[in-house]
């Protein structure tokens, strides 16, 4: 089984980038086997991932944002739960996969604990302890600014999505439009054309009644000549015989 993750390469939001990035790190640093689909460039995978994102799991507008996570077909969530499964330690149970053998979820977050601290309370670092919590401090401030940003940009990209889907529905009003004037223009040229048949389909039948009329009106022509012939060739005879 494959993971997808839905994402949009070419995003101007920031907020959704780190979303992003956040969620491809992580699946890479347990080794998870993962599909990147682009839905900024292709299509059929923005069109694929609105269709099957449940219908209680999208947003108020309908338009659910990347990244989306699915086990092949099987809806897994966004980024918030997928963060709270990271939280709880839970991302396997998540993600719908078997854990590894011999693996320890406590072992995640210690591994991205001592990733984090590492470094300050390194014993070369004089001071480790002050320096870890100046950190500590300067990153909770950090994420209460962002806070606000994320949220607005997460707003912007609806209200983009939202424009996106409006000037989808434009064009293909458009492209029916387009369709409908298309067929109409040719049901119109099929009228006109059978109009033009049929006229010269009655200007030959014309042409064959008036042929016929002639050939009728010399044939009558012949036999009176005839007869004036028969006529005449008989009082000769009568003549003669007086």
């Amino acid at each position: 089984m494959v993971i997808k993750v839905f994402l949009a390469s070419s995003s101007g939001s920031t907020a959704i980038k780190k979303k992003q990035q956040d969620v491809l790190g992580f699946l890479e640093a347990l080794k998870i086997e993962y599909a990147q689909l682009d839905i900024a460039s292709n299509e059929e995978n923005r069109m694929w991932m609105r269709e099957n994102v449940p219908g209680e799991k999208k947003p108020s507008n309908g338009i659910p944002l990347p990244p989306q996570i699915f086990n092949e077909s099987n809806y897994c969530g966004d980024y918030d739960t997928f963060f709270d499964a990271k939280e709880d330690n839970s991302v396997y149970e998540f993600l719908g996969l078997t854990p590894p053998s011999g693996f320890k979820e406590e072992a995640i977050s210690e591994q991205v604990q001592n990733e984090n601290t590492s470094e300050v309370n390194s014993p070369e670092v004089e001071g480790g302890e002050e320096i870890n919590k100046e950190v500590i401090e300067q990153v909770a401030q950090d994420e209460l600014s962002e806070e606000p940003k994320e949220k607005e940009e997460i707003k912007e990209e609806e209200e983009e999505a939202e424009e996106e889907e409006e000037e989808e529905e434009v064009k293909a009003k458009e492209a029916d439009d387009e369709e409908e004037d298309k067929q109409k223009e040719e049901e119109e040229a099929e009228k006109i054309q059978h109009a033009e048949e049929e006229e010269q389909e009655g200007e030959v039948e014309e042409e064959y009644e008036q042929e016929e009329e002639d050939l009728m009106s010399e044939e009558e022509e012949e036999l009176r000549q005839l007869e004036e012939e028969e006529e005449v060739q008989a009082s000769e005879e009568e003549e003669d015989e007086d």
